[in-house]
């Protein structure tokens, strides 16, 4: 209906034009509203009438920023940056500077009457404020000076373009190189086999669709949307699904998630071995009580008795917390994702979530070389809490049949191998405790 008024409106305008340019005009029409739905453009109007237009200084204002932060001598040391910007300046500079890159939106305009628009870095940062203190869109008016519609507007341009830029490098699933890092950290840790921890975390959202309500709302009793991931000692988050209702538990949430397709269709790296003569071909994650017991979870034991399975509780237990500390972290550094979101979408939350997981990922790899695994960063200020394994390097073969992907979900499923991974991780950590 809008499309077929939006060329009633040409034709009405172009009354006195040929048939021959009343079809050139429909077409064009045509073409630019179907290019304006394909990207997702919202197209700006002009003046309004009566509209009172505020001069908000933007030169002066970009001329404030660079001073601040990003001058040869800027007025804040790096220290106040690093807790600002959440990052080094190093890393925000390359962040701005791909994105300038893939989007032309960031880049600095002069409009019709000739005033250069805002920059770069004033778009950016608007959008980064945002992120980091759970601002809303107005909030940066005074510092930055760039109105409310604009800093919305840069907030989803910025999140969607951290996605197509930094997406497939910053959220791929473990290689074997990475696949024979995490199995080394869960080795010194005394969970050999060990990928990571898996958990789901409630995001609130507050301006939810009231008739989406029931749907949204579970065991927090406010409407939620939930992320599931799997994160390492390191901190990194290697696995995000996002946009479930809240109404679901952490099982259904898993049920429709891709965790272990590459696995189940054989692309994944294969994890050769051995825990107490038995040998083993699949890692696990550590997870709380409500996962199945898969062969691909190892879950802690409810009232162990005696040293040994208390022993392995306790580990478990502590071990599993690296995902709780990484939803903090997350958190800490977005404040945008631990309060209430505003926006109205479900689209644009996800894109913000997982731009968010994108960009700690890339904190953890700027920042890695200093990390200590035994405790949070300075800043963030939470309580703390033998053989070398291989990767196979050979990939199996292409599954070409539907019977050899459900042998692969049998052997993900297989209770059996769930104790019998469990037995041999009690006894393997038992004999670690009585070497040391």
């Amino acid at each position: 209906m809008r499309r077929r008024n939006i060329v009633k409106q040409i034709l009405m305008d172009s009354s006195s034009t040929s048939s021959d340019d009343d079809e050139l005009i429909v077409a064009t029409a045509f073409q630019v509203h179907d290019e304006d739905q394909r990207l997702n453009v919202r197209r700006h109007g002009g003046s309004v009438p009566g509209h009172r237009v505020i001069h908000r200084g933007r030169e002066a204002g970009h001329v404030r920023l660079y001073q601040d932060y990003f001058s040869e001598h800027p007025t804040y040391s790096p220290a106040i940056f690093r807790r600002r910007f959440r990052m080094a300046r190093s890393l925000f500079l390359r962040i701005v500077q791909s994105i300038v890159e893939h989007d032309s939106y960031f880049m600095q305009k002069r409009n019709s009457a000739g005033i250069l628009g805002l920059s770069p870095l004033q778009k950016i940062t608007a959008a980064f404020r945002m992120l980091a203190y759970g601002v809303p869109a107005d909030a940066t008016d005074e510092f930055i000076r760039i109105g409310e519609s604009t800093a919305i507007e840069s907030l989803k341009r910025f999140v969607q373009a951290v996605m197509e830029v930094f997406g497939d490098e910053y959220l791929r699933s473990p290689n074997n190189i990475d696949t024979a890092r995490l199995l080394e950290m869960g080795e010194v840790r005394g969970f050999r086999g060990m990928l990571g921890s898996i958990d789901c975390m409630h995001w609130k959202w507050k301006n939810y669709p009231a008739a989406w309500q029931g749907m949204y709302t579970g065991h927090v009793h406010e409407p939620t949307i939930i992320l599931e991931a799997v994160a390492s000692q390191d901190l990194w988050i290697w696995h995000a699904f996002f946009g479930l209702p809240g109404s679901h538990n952490d099982i259904n949430v898993l049920h429709r998630s891709p965790l272990f397709a590459k696995l189940a269709e054989g692309q994944a790296p294969e994890v050769n071995y051995t825990i107490n003569s038995h040998n083993y071909t699949m890692g696990y994650y550590l997870a709380d009580g409500i996962y199945p017991p898969w062969a691909t979870f190892v879950k802690t034991i409810t009232s162990p008795q005696g040293n040994k399975k208390k022993l392995f509780s306790q580990a478990q237990e502590g071990a599993r917390k690296d995902v709780e500390r990484a939803f903090g972290v997350l958190q800490a550094r977005f404040a945008i994702v631990r309060g209430p979101a505003r926006f109205w979408d479900q689209e644009t939350l996800g894109q913000i979530m997982t731009a968010c997981v994108i960009m700690h990922n890339m904190i953890i790899e700027d920042e890695r070389e200093d990390f200590d695994y035994n405790h949070e960063p300075e800043d963030f200020h939470y309580d703390h809490e033998g053989e070398r394994v291989t990767v196979s390097d050979e990939h199996s073969p292409e599954l070409s049949q539907f019977m050899e992907f459900i042998k692969s979900n049998h052997n993900i499923r297989d209770r059996q191998a769930h104790s019998q991974l469990q037995d041999d991780l009690v006894e393997h950590l038992w004999q670690l405790y009585a070497e040391s």
